[in-house]
């Protein structure tokens, strides 16, 4: 088992936009990695590893007479996760042609369907930025396609990768849960094509891909883009997110360092998806 520990913080906001959107973006910056909001605010995770009694005092959001926002937070048990999930986890539609459930769901009439069960690992469709890699992979030609899915989570984004005609697929993620999550998710939708492997961009020497999927957050991102841009055949795509459009030209100046063209931006409540050429 993981010995990864989350903390969670539970937001009550109110108005809820703008301040949601302002609150999610400063947490982002402050090392949160995965959101869920709800009706009354969001919930925020973060790694105990990166997590320090002061990690709210630069959220200045929190500190705004125009907002009241009140939160508590703990220290999340391994063992309820996929209680917690049962409870919460909908399934999702993108585009009317690939759904994305747990187990348990009914299957629906769709073109692609995927079964995940998310565990502690965060990627399971409903967040605006995986919703956007799952348009980018329907969007476009994956036949026979060589794909890294860097930072896979559950596993998805590789899975429908090969559902779209993908082989073979690299699917990497430093974090343990989400190791073993994917490696279970890979075989319960009987993917055949689908490496999983456990780490970070070093194991990207000498591997190269037609397409690079890389749904991490913006630091990373800026961190690993000489490696991604290294590993990309020529003619190949790169599809980023992770990170708000107040970011895209910050990601597009150190893409374009290393001649990769700007081809698309999606767009989903501020959080931005884009696509580049080799």
């Amino acid at each position: 088992m993981s010995n990864t520990i989350y903390i969670g913080y539970y937001f009550k906001v109110k108005p809820l936009q703008p301040a949601t959107e302002i609150l999610i973006a400063e947490l982002g910056y402050a090392g949160f990695e995965s959101f869920v909001e709800n009706e009354d605010g969001v919930t925020a995770y973060i790694q105990k590893e990166d997590w320090n009694e002061t990690i709210l005092s630069d959220i200045q959001i929190l500190k705004s007479s125009e907002f009241k926002i009140s939160y508590e937070f703990n220290e999340i048990e391994q063992v309820n996760w996929n209680a917690e999930w049962e409870k919460n986890f909908n399934p999702i539609v993108v585009d009317n042609l690939c759904s994305v459930r747990a187990p348990f769901h009914e299957k629906p009439n769709t073109k692609y369907d995927i079964i995940i069960e998310p565990k502690m690992s965060f990627g399971t469709g409903h967040h605006e930025t995986t919703h956007m890699m799952i348009q980018h992979i329907l969007k476009n030609d994956f036949t026979n396609k060589s794909v890294l899915d860097m930072g896979c989570g559950t596993g998805v984004l590789a899975i429908l990768a090969e559902k779209k005609g993908a082989k073979p697929i690299d699917a990497i993620d430093y974090d343990n849960w989400c190791y073993l999550n994917s490696i279970e998710n890979v075989q319960r939708n009987n993917s055949s094509h689908i490496t999983v492997l456990e780490g970070d961009s070093s194991l990207l020497v000498n591997k190269s891909y037609d397409i690079v999927i890389a749904n991490i957050n913006r630091n990373i991102l800026l961190q690993d883009m000489k490696t991604y841009a290294a590993s990309l055949n020529k003619n190949g795509m790169l599809f980023l997110s992770g990170f708000y459009a107040d970011d895209i030209p910050i990601i597009k100046t150190e893409c374009e360092k290393y001649l990769l063209k700007f081809e698309e931006k999606l767009e989903r409540n501020n959080w931005v998806s884009l696509k580049f050429l080799n």
